[in-house]
């Protein structure tokens, strides 16, 4: 392989990590504060909203994100009250239609993990809180969301691993991100093998760095869970 390409190639890809990173932050930021309404809705025990969440999760996992991204970045433009809303100025840009296509599928697999996290909490921990006059959103902040956030974390991880690699759809509605920059090049060098693996090189890397980040919150949650050293035990 041509060693010039290569660094030429990785100086390019790198310049759009930024776009890359930007797509993923605000993907992960706003699908997890729906997902943590659509998982409220979904423990609610109202019929009505419990109803909707169960359609919203239905939904937005039971179709692939790429359909999701075309019928959010071609679709809405089909209709004229979005077209004259307020919205229209930016559900026009590609950058903000990927990334709303992203937070909404997020979500919906969100929600089941922090579900999951959530049923994972023991009813013997939520009596004895209320036992000493724990109620309402004091009971949730300070017993119910941490024990569950510490349960749904590792599948939570993979979830946000998905989508730093589900990022790569936003080429596909002219967003230049790692993977739209790296299909650009292929078009104009005709050197697909040398260009993907850069790009791949560069997912792996970034991957790597969220997994450890994630390992590391992980261990620092549980801290009461590890052994004592016999040591402190004497």
């Amino acid at each position: 392989m041509d060693l010039d390409f290569l660094s030429s190639t990785m100086v390019t890809l790198l310049k759009a990590v930024p776009m890359t990173l930007l797509l993923f932050f605000l993907s992960i930021f706003f699908g997890g504060l729906l997902a943590l309404v659509i998982v409220a809705m979904r423990v609610s025990g109202n019929p009505i909203l419990s109803g909707f969440a169960k359609g919203y999760i239905f939904v937005f996992r039971g179709s692939p994100l790429l359909i999701q991204m075309f019928l959010i970045f071609y679709g809405l433009a089909q209709f004229s009250v979005i077209r004259y809303s307020f919205l229209w100025p930016f559900l026009r840009e590609p950058v903000v239609c990927a990334i709303l296509s992203l937070a909404l599928c997020t979500a919906g697999y969100s929600a089941e993990i922090f579900r999951g996290g959530i049923r994972a909490v023991s009813p013997k921990e939520i009596e004895a809180a209320r036992s000493i006059g724990m109620s309402g959103f004091l009971l949730v902040r300070r017993i119910i969301a941490p024990i569950a956030f510490r349960h749904a974390l590792p599948a939570y991880s993979t979830e946000i691993v998905l989508m730093m690699k589900s990022t790569a759809l936003a080429s596909l509605v002219t967003v230049w991100e790692v993977t739209g920059v790296a299909q650009r090049l292929i078009s104009q060098t005709y050197r697909t093998m040398e260009v993907f693996i850069c790009a791949a090189i560069i997912y792996l890397v970034l991957n790597f760095i969220i997994l450890q980040a994630t390992a590391l919150l992980e261990y620092s949650l549980s801290r009461h869970r590890r052994a004592i050293p016999p040591a402190l035990k004497a």
